[in-house]
Formats: structure tokens, sequence, C-alpha cells
């Protein structure tokens, strides 16, 4: 393999804060290639072979990306930089160079950040049915609304299904004021977040005024045939199995339906009837129809909610010991 030499300058970056305190982020990338790195003032100068010196120059790239946007780095942005853009492709063997762009919104660009993301994107691409399920602030949900934006953006479907079962978490739906619409807004309102993150408030009330996006509680499917359409199922594990049965057969032509949900957070009175964890045992071997399964190792909410979850798992050991 030919070995090329080639120099990166970098010009208006906190060259401290993006290698890192005592250099620790160039560590990092220096162990995971062969390529020889040797830095002179405000130059990289690398020597390897040209398709390592390209993934490299790619690292730095979203590193520096990551530090004007954030103002800072750190190393687990280091880490998960360096594993999703050295992924690689499970059938050949190649080093991954897939753009891991979702959906450009209004606000920022929606990407894969990490490996599991990345799988998650690329089943749902190519699957009619994805189950995606793990715990809170994975982005199963975030990533399901920018997904189906991309397809309604690319007119591959025609509009945009969102609904979640309506089941109270500790809290009375009966006690809250208003209307029926009303009294439901507050469980679909992670869903309008997610939208309106990612198109500006006048583009998401357009939409829903012209019913190319739906937002309503999973009750309102029973009956429906849903064509053209990329259909997402939220908090599923508080689905029913027979509302989960009804939820999968509304699936209609040239449709899409993506499954979310966390069997840890199981808020119906007996957990043994969620529709989640049928529809897995179920549906494992049906060609066409793939899975998803987030770790708390793949949380990138704030570093915290990776320990929360793990503290309340090992409460949940110890009780079940």
């Amino acid at each position: 393999m030919a070995v090329i030499e080639k120099s990166l300058i970098f010009e208006d970056v906190d060259l401290q804060q993006l290698f890192g305190p005592n250099d620790s982020f160039i560590e990092l990338i220096d162990k995971r290639f062969g390529t020889e790195m040797v830095f002179r003032g405000d130059k990289l100068i690398l020597k390897g072979p040209l398709e390592e010196i390209q993934l490299i120059e790619k690292i730095f790239k979203e590193l520096i990306y990551l530090l004007n946007k954030n103002k800072s780095l750190d190393e687990n942005d280091v880490k998960t930089v360096l594993d999703l853009l050295s992924l690689k492709d499970s059938v050949s063997g190649t080093a991954f160079k897939e753009d891991n762009v979702i959906f450009y919104g209004s606000k920022d660009i929606i990407r894969a950040r990490n490996p599991r993301q990345m799988e998650y994107y690329r089943k749902v691409r190519q699957n009619d049915l994805v189950f995606s399920i793990g715990p809170a602030g994975t982005g199963k949900t975030f990533l399901a609304v920018a997904m189906a934006l991309q397809a309604l953006r690319n007119n591959e479907v025609s509009r945009i299904i969102i609904t979640r079962p309506a089941v109270e978490a500790g809290e009375s739906l009966g006690f809250l004021p208003g209307d029926l619409k009303e009294k439901i807004d507050p469980y679909l309102r992670p869903l309008t977040d997610a939208l309106r993150f990612m198109l500006t408030p006048e583009k998401v009330k357009s939409l829903m005024d012209k019913e190319i996006i739906e937002i309503n509680p999973l009750a309102y499917m029973r009956g429906r045939t849903l064509n053209n359409s990329f259909i997402i199922l939220d908090e599923a594990q508080n689905a029913t199995r027979m509302q989960m049965k009804m939820f999968l057969t509304r699936l209609g032509t040239n449709s899409k339906a993506v499954v979310t949900g966390d069997i840890t957070q199981i808020d119906l009175m007996n957990r043994y009837d969620s529709g989640l964890t049928n529809a897995r045992d179920l549906l494992q071997n049906i060609e066409g129809i793939e899975f998803v399964y987030f770790t708390k190792e793949d949380v990138v909410r704030h570093r915290l909610v990776a320990e929360i979850i793990n503290a309340y798992e090992s409460e949940n050991t110890k009780s079940n010991d």
C-alpha cells in the first residue's frame, strides 16, 4: 500500500481545546491509526496510507465542527467521532464512509452520533418496519422524527403519522384542565418538541393544518389503512398486545413504520401485557422486520442520564436477588 505525506493546517482553532489536556485527544486518535503524526506549530504532518489519512482528516473536521458548535470538546466527543468514522461495514469490512447526516433542520444538522444510531438509520432506510428498543436519551424518537422528515422532504412518503398510547405514568389524565385535546397534548408534547427543533414553528403548524403531519393518540389509529406514510409509534412499551397488533396491521402500500420504546419503563397495570415485549418475541425472525437495541452506553443526552440509568438498574438487580 502506497505511503503518502499530507499536511493539515489549523487556522482560527483553539488548538489547546482541540488537542485536549496534555494532548490526550491526539493520543486517542494516534492509538487508533498506524499513520505517523507530527505537529509543527499549527500544522499537522501525516505520513501513511492515503485512505487512513483521508479518514483522519475527516475526524479532525468533525471535531472542529463540534468544538465550534459546543465551544468545548470532551473525551466522549472524541471517542464518539472515532467510533463513528472508524466504523467497519459489516458486509465488506471496509472503513465506514457513508454520510451520517440524517436531516438538515432549521436549527441544526441532525446526525447519527454513534455506531448504534448509524445502525438504526441504515435499518430504517432498508426496511419497512423497525423496532427501536432501549433506555431514555439514546435518540430513538428524535431520530425517528428526523428520518420521517427526510422521507417527506425526499417525496418518499406523502405524510407523517406519529402516535403514542395515552397511558398515565403516575399522573391522572382526568385531573388535567381543558377539553380532550388539551388533556391529550401533554402526552404528545415530546413529539411536537422534536418537530419544532427541526422545523420552524410556522412550518410545523402549516404541515399539521394540512394534515401532512398528524400526531394522535394510538386509539385514533383503529380502522385506518395508512398508505404512502412514515408512521412512528412512540412509547410502545405502553401499548397493549391488542393495540400493537392493531397498529402493525395499519401499514399500507408504500409505507414505513418505526416503533420505539423502553421495556424498563412499562406503565401498564400488568407489565406482561406490553405489546412491545410481545412483538419482540413474536416478530424477531420475519424478513423485512428489524430490531435495534440501544443500551445505556448509547445515551447522547447529558452524561448524568447514563449514570441515573445505571443507578436504577443496580437497584433493580439488588431487589431481584
